[in-house]
């Protein structure tokens, strides 16, 4: 095997290239707004492609109840017109019982191709119905403020939040005030998540005041099980073996569009860009290239790492990856704290994007 410390010379022939630490985008709002629709591996995905487990029937039911749900929501009970109008007007009394669903799930169960095939389903306009992560819509309340992010989502039909999650009790507040001027406007809601929603706090904080938010957000939807065998993440998965240096550094050369990263200034550019920029960082890049992954120590570091492997999870770039393999970039410590599932579900994407990412090794 060829040594990962001496990188063989680049022929003259070879464009250098560039690197995602080299990237600052700028993102305007409007963008960030335009953005909130599912991500490209799911823009064909429909209730008719979702194969219910015969042996666990909630998955049925699920698509039984979605559809429904979707169907319901082709009345008028969303105004026409632009959200700014919407907001100084008198909102329509809230309707009875709760106004969205809540998908509750293990990890690869389909949670998040049923969400999209709602959002899908709906009878209306794209610009009347949204759909992001709960981390991109705390990102959008940041860039166009809170008033304004009412404005702008009060006008929509359907707000779909894939992988609610609630990291501390400022975001609870934020996020729970957010959705009660929603539904208040006659917004419908649908999220997934891995805990039932009146459980959400457990593991984190033990606070009263934000048990009790987490109860109020609860009241806004009717939770769905969904029980399945995890077809992507039964346990750790074990990732690929990593490549040398070498190896990495020629398929980064080799591979046009693909960027070369050094994983420790990786890691220290992330902190320098908001994680609503990260998406935009990928913006053309075919695959990603990293040397020198190790695991990281620093929870503020390993959870800017779970936002760039969920936007390059959606967006389908390959990582090629020399160091340790994924599954070992975080330590036994921080896979048994409160945000487990959140680095559980990082592993388990990029390590499927490091088996897309073997190809090109055979190509370079």
């Amino acid at each position: 095997m060829p040594s990962s410390s001496a990188p063989a010379p680049i022929s003259a022939d070879t464009t250098s290239p560039g690197a995602l630490s080299e990237r600052t985008p700028r993102v305007p709002a409007e963008r960030l707004v335009a953005e909130m629709v599912p991500p490209p591996r799911f823009d064909s995905v429909r209730f008719s492609t979702y194969v219910p487990d015969p042996d666990r029937p909630s998955q049925a039911e699920a698509v039984t109840v979605l559809a429904d749900f979707a169907a319901g929501l082709g009345g008028g009970a969303t105004a026409v017109g632009g959200g700014a109008r919407r907001w100084f007007r008198k909102a329509p009394a809230a309707p009875k019982g709760p106004r969205g669903v809540y998908l509750d799930g293990g990890y690869g169960v389909g949670k998040t191709h049923l969400l999209a095939s709602l959002w899908h389903a709906t009878p209306a306009e794209p610009r009347l119905k949204a759909f992001g992560t709960f981390v991109e819509l705390t990102n959008l309340v940041g860039a166009l403020g809170f008033q304004q992010t009412v404005a702008t989502l009060s006008g929509h039909r359907l707000l779909c939040i894939d992988e609610f999650e609630l990291d501390d009790p400022g975001d609870t507040v934020l996020v729970s005030t957010l959705l009660g001027k929603l539904v208040d406007a006659g917004v419908a809601l649908a999220a997934t998540s891995n805990t039932l929603p009146g459980k959400l706090g457990e593991g984190r904080f033990a606070a009263a005041d934000f048990l009790r938010e987490i109860q109020g957000l609860a009241a806004h939807f009717r939770p769905l099980r969904i029980d399945g065998e995890d077809y992507r993440h039964r346990g750790l998965p074990e990732a690929p073996a990593p490549f040398t240096d070498e190896t990495v550094t020629r398929v980064a050369y080799a591979t046009p569009g693909t960027t070369l990263d050094d994983f420790p200034t990786l890691l220290e550019h992330l902190a320098s860009v908001h994680p609503s920029r990260y998406g935009a960082m990928t913006d053309d890049v075919r695959a990603v290239c990293l040397t020198g992954v190790k695991e990281i120590s620093d929870q503020s570091t390993a959870l800017r790492l779970v936002v760039l492997a969920d936007r390059l999870y959606d967006r389908e770039v390959p990582v090629l990856a020399s160091g340790v393999p994924f599954d070992r970039i975080f330590g036994p410590e921080m896979l048994a704290g409160g945000y487990r599932k959140k680095y559980f579900r990082a592993i388990s994407r990029l390590t499927a994007l490091a088996r897309d990412a073997k190809p090109l090794a055979a190509e370079g």
